[in-house]
């Protein structure tokens, strides 16, 4: 069976480490363990609604800073997503476990995570990368980031209990969008895999 070429790097792609993106995406990283520490070490909520407001809405900083200073990176597009996902799967558990969420909504998001993870197993096999990040799902993720600030928030101060409704809108937003990005990485799969096996039997 004949093998797909492998994907070419973006234009200006480079191997570089020592980047500025880069060093915003693991200061990012490094908020990860401190979240989780304020959560459910000495309970300073408030805090930790800093520590995740601050890791979640400079999640474009890096991308930014790798576009407009020209230092777009391997690395860097690793570690972007890969500091999205650390701080969503970070907030889900130990928000769930101070029992601000509910086991549900975390098994559907951890449900959605498991599916893609599946799909991208398929796709290495037949040797191919992961499918380019669908806007659908960043939004998805965008709109998580902001969620959980606002509902652990909520629930940390009394005072302003009416983030509820608004933090709650925003999670359910999220969790359609997420399946919703699913759905598309899924078709973008089996069409890879369809393209494959027609060029296996023209070979």
């Amino acid at each position: 069976m004949s093998q797909p070429p492998p994907a070419r790097a973006p234009i200006g792609t480079s191997n570089r480490i020592a980047t500025v993106p880069n060093l915003i995406s693991f200061v990012r990283l490094l908020g990860v363990p401190l979240f989780v520490y304020l959560l459910l070490g000495p309970h300073h909520d408030v805090a930790a609604v800093v520590v995740l407001t601050i890791g979640g809405t400079t999640d474009w900083v890096d991308g930014y800073a790798a576009r407009r200073l020209g230092q777009v990176s391997r690395l860097g597009e690793l570690l972007d997503p890969f500091a999205d996902r650390l701080y969503i799967l970070a907030a889900l558990l130990c928000l769930t476990v101070r029992g601000v969420l509910p086991w549900w909504l975390t098994a559907a998001l951890l449900l959605r995570e498991a599916v893609l993870g599946v799909a991208l197993l398929v796709l290495r096999r037949h040797s191919y990368g992961p499918p380019p990040v669908h806007y659908v799902g960043k939004t998805g993720t965008f709109v998580l980031l902001a969620a959980f600030p606002l509902v652990l928030l909520a629930h940390a101060l009394p005072s302003v209990a009416w983030l509820v409704p608004t933090g709650w809108g925003l999670m359910w937003w999220a969790l359609g969008l997420y399946w919703a990005a699913a759905a598309l990485y899924l078709a973008q799969t089996a069409a890879l895999l369809r393209a494959d096996r027609a060029a296996a039997v023209a070979g």
